[in-house]
């Protein structure tokens, strides 16, 4: 199969969805993030304004108790929801999320955990009542090892991020392995999981459950950095809590985080920008298109 080529052209095809003037927050798409951890306790934050860089109109943040306070004071703009911590300051449990995500356009499970058990026994508290589209990114990834069939089950989809070892640690195949064959083997796991699958690199691959492939070429090394993945899964939870359906809000989310880097590239230079510059780049690439 001949991959589609992220690019203008091929997103004038797509377009994002228009929202008319009055439209309410809620309208807009309803986010809720679950993640963090006292490891990395600020990535979540990357993921949260990623999201609304995106333009969803609610961005909610689960996350451990002690960084509901600051990270609601550090981003104003969104709701934050205390969840128990391990000692290994990792999410220990979930309370009432399970019943708050049931209003929620878009779930993200994943971003900035370290703990892959602590992972699985969120996906194990939240796959069962979700609704909509489910994204899963970091940690979260490598725990759907043995979950396969929870993830084919949901109902609004699922849409993975990994790079090429979380992918190894979900298939099993070794990360040569997967470099070697990377369209072959996004295209045949998409299948399998009933998934929108994505494999990070420096040409990213996307991959439908329905067989089709997209790729992306652009960004540069300079997003190669921390916190950068925490952005994409924000802007791809933005992107579907809108209304974008989960294949066109990869494809989008891939290029619109590709494009910021090569922006900042060219203003700042090819290495040195953070990952927390670069969704503030997205609403003018949006306009554009």
């Amino acid at each position: 199969m001949t991959p589609a080529v992220l690019d203008s052209a091929w997103l004038r095809r797509h377009p994002l969805p228009q929202h008319p003037e009055g439209t309410d927050k809620n309208s807009r798409g309803r986010v809720m993030l679950v993640g963090g951890s006292l490891t990395v306790p600020g990535g979540l934050l990357l993921t949260a304004e990623a999201a609304f860089r995106a333009g969803a109109g609610k961005v909610q943040l689960a996350l451990p108790e002690p960084l509901a306070i600051p990270s609601g004071i550090a981003m104003p703009e969104s709701g934050v929801f205390a969840l128990p911590v391990s000692d290994e300051g990792e999410i220990a449990g979930l309370g009432t999320l399970p019943d708050r995500i049931t209003c929620c356009d878009c779930v993200a499970i994943g971003p900035a955990m370290a703990s892959t058990s602590a992972a699985g026994a969120v996906l194990d508290g939240l796959l069962p009542v979700a609704s909509g589209p489910v994204i899963l990114d970091a940690a979260a990834v490598s725990a759907l090892a043995d979950r396969h069939d929870a993830l084919a089950a949901l109902p609004g989809g699922a849409i993975l991020t990994p790079h090429v070892g979380e992918m190894a640690a979900l298939t099993g195949l070794e990360p040569e392995d997967i470099e070697a064959r990377r369209e072959e083997v996004a295209v045949d796991h998409a299948a399998r999981l009933r998934a929108v699958l994505l494999i990070k690199g420096t040409t990213t691959v996307i991959a439908s459950p329905d067989g089709e492939l997209a790729v992306y070429g652009g960004g540069g090394v300079g997003l190669a950095t921390g916190g950068s993945g925490d952005v994409l899964t924000g802007l791809i939870a933005g992107l579907c809590a809108r209304g974008l359906p989960a294949w066109e809000a990869v494809c989008w989310g891939v290029w619109l985080h590709g494009e910021a880097g090569r922006r900042l590239s060219e203003r700042m230079g090819s290495m040195g920008f953070l990952a927390r510059d670069l969704p503030g780049e997205v609403p003018a690439l949006m306009r554009g298109i």
